[in-house]
C-alpha cells in the first residue's frame, strides 16, 4: 500500500498552497520579541503579585473578609498591570499601525500613514526622563500637530536596550509593513 504522505517526491497540488495560521495578515501582531527588560519587570510585578496573593489568603483566613478582598484587588491590579506591560509596543496588521502605551493606545491606519524611518536622536532611556543619543523609529501621520512625528520604537527603550541589531531588524520590519500598506 503506498504512503504518499511519506515521499519526499510527491507533486503538491495547489489545495496544498493554504496559507498557515500565522500568515494572517489581519491580524495584529507585533513584529518583534519583547525585550529582556520588559519581560523582567514583568516577571518580577507578577511575583510580587504572587506574595500578595498568598497575603490575602493569610487575611482571609485571620481577619475579616473585606480587608482581604482589598488586598486581593490590589493584587489583581498589579497582575493587570504586568500583562498590560508586556502588551505595550508597536502592533501592525493589513488594516494599520498600532501603537500601545502603558495607559494609551493609538492607532493609525495605513491611509493616514505618511512616514515611517529611523532616525538618529536623543531619545529617553528606558522611558525616564533622562534623554540619550540614540535612534527612533518616527511615524508621521497626516494632518499631525507641530510637535512632529512621534516615536514608535528607540533603541533605548525596554525592548531593545543593548540590543541594536534587533532594533535594526524591528524597524525594519515596521518600515517593510508601511512600504506593503502605505499610501501609494
Amino acid at each position: 500500500m503506498p504512503l504518499p504522505f511519506l515521499t519526499a517526491d510527491r507533486v503538491f497540488e495547489a489545495a496544498d498552497d493554504v496559507p498557515l495560521p500565522y500568515d494572517d495578515r489581519d491580524r495584529w501582531r507585533r513584529p518583534y520579541r519583547p525585550g529582556p527588560w520588559r519581560v523582567g519587570a514583568a516577571a518580577l510585578a507578577l511575583l510580587l503579585a504572587s506574595f500578595v496573593l498568598f497575603a490575602a489568603v493569610i487575611i482571609a483566613a485571620t481577619a475579616q473578609l473585606t480587608s482581604a478582598a482589598v488586598v486581593f484587588g490590589l493584587a489583581l491590579l498589579v497582575i493587570a498591570a504586568a500583562l498590560r506591560l508586556l502588551r505595550m509596543g508597536v502592533w501592525v496588521s493589513a488594516r494599520g499601525l498600532r501603537h500601545v502605551g502603558f495607559l494609551t493606545t493609538r492607532t493609525a491606519s495605513w491611509e493616514q500613514v505618511v512616514s515611517v524611518r529611523t532616525v538618529q536622536q536623543p531619545v529617553r532611556w528606558l522611558g525616564l526622563p533622562r534623554a540619550v543619543q540614540g535612534q527612533a523609529l518616527l511615524l508621521g501621520r497626516r494632518g499631525q500637530d507641530t510637535g512632529g512625528p512621534s516615536p514608535l520604537l528607540t533603541t533605548h527603550n525596554a525592548d531593545f536596550l543593548g540590543r541594536t541589531e534587533a532594533f535594526d531588524r524591528a524597524a525594519d520590519s515596521v518600515e517593510a509593513w508601511a512600504e506593503e500598506y502605505g499610501p501609494r
